[in-house]
């Protein structure tokens, strides 16, 4: 159709990635938000800024040192809280400025041109790229197969992990092997909300989903739609209006669940009305 904006191939791109982006933020941030485990996330997604740094330091692609230096970051993070008895939150914070601190450091001893990180900052999904939407994709279907398989001892992790333990003698193990997808997730979400804004992509779905239902295998479903549907009307948006595409996204989906919670909240008042309404008409 003449004068759609879907006529264009970096549209379709670029909606194909957010499919794929919702698909593996609404998996790990299900697993995020009922973990309690937000803070966390936002240390290894900050962390990982140090792998981009190096990256460019060492010519290699920025995503692959964000991939290693973020999974790194999230083994030390539990090695720490666990094996050392370090508070979690302090470790977090640790790594958190540590991170970013070696990705300043290694960009500016980078030479000739200092690059331009507001894509890794701040998102650019029109800059997605076929190997960003190959590396998205294959990544979906190992976290759809992954949290199919161990859907029953990722539940009981998430919600108590005394029980799962009593479930499960390889809890350990399964900490460290999800919190190690979750990291390289996050990291290949960068590139939709960048390193500022990629943790709002992982946890307002899922509080979106929780609104609905308190089942976890339909929260997951329910985020991966509403992760689609605000990153789609985010991007659209920005098309149209000229802004920043992450910032659009996000504050979409912050729009999505106000109105959401407010409908529902407006519902549940109704409801509790016509039932009090009901009980005087009976005295």
């Amino acid at each position: 159709m003449e004068g759609s904006i879907f006529q264009y191939e970096f549209v379709i791109k670029s909606l194909l990635g957010a499919l794929f982006a919702s698909i593996t933020a609404g998996l790990a941030g299900t697993y995020i938000v009922s973990r309690r485990m937000v803070f966390l996330s936002g240390g290894i997604t900050h962390a990982s800024f140090g792998g981009i740094g190096i990256g460019y330091f060492a010519g290699i692609n920025p995503v692959i040192g964000a991939a290693v230096f973020s999974i790194l970051s999230a083994l030390g993070i539990e090695y720490l809280s666990v094996s050392h008895k370090i508070r979690e939150d302090s470790a977090i914070g640790i790594l958190w400025a540590f991170g970013m601190a070696i990705g300043i450091i290694f960009i500016y001893l980078t030479p000739g041109y200092t690059p331009n990180l507001m894509s890794y900052l701040f998102g650019s999904i029109l800059t997605v790229t076929n190997a960003d939407i190959i590396a998205l994709g294959i990544m979906s279907l190992i976290l759809v197969f992954y949290f199919t398989v161990f859907y029953r001892t990722i539940l009981y992790i998430s919600f108590d992990e005394s029980f799962a333990r009593t479930y499960s003698s390889y809890v350990d193990i399964f900490k460290y092997v999800t919190t190690s997808l979750i990291a390289l997730t996050i990291v290949l979400n960068i590139r939709m909300a960048g390193v500022v804004l990629v943790l709002s992509l992982f946890t307002i779905p899922p509080n979106i989903a929780m609104i609905f239902t308190k089942v976890y295998s339909r929260i997951i479903i329910w985020s991966i739609l509403a992760g689609f549907i605000g990153t789609a009307a985010g991007y659209i948006i920005s098309y149209f209006a000229g802004i920043p595409v992450g910032a659009t996204i996000i504050f979409t989906l912050v729009v999505i669940w106000v109105i959401v919670k407010g409908i529902c909240q407006v519902m549940k008042i109704v409801k509790d009305r016509k039932q009090g309404s009901g009980t005087t008409n009976l005295i």
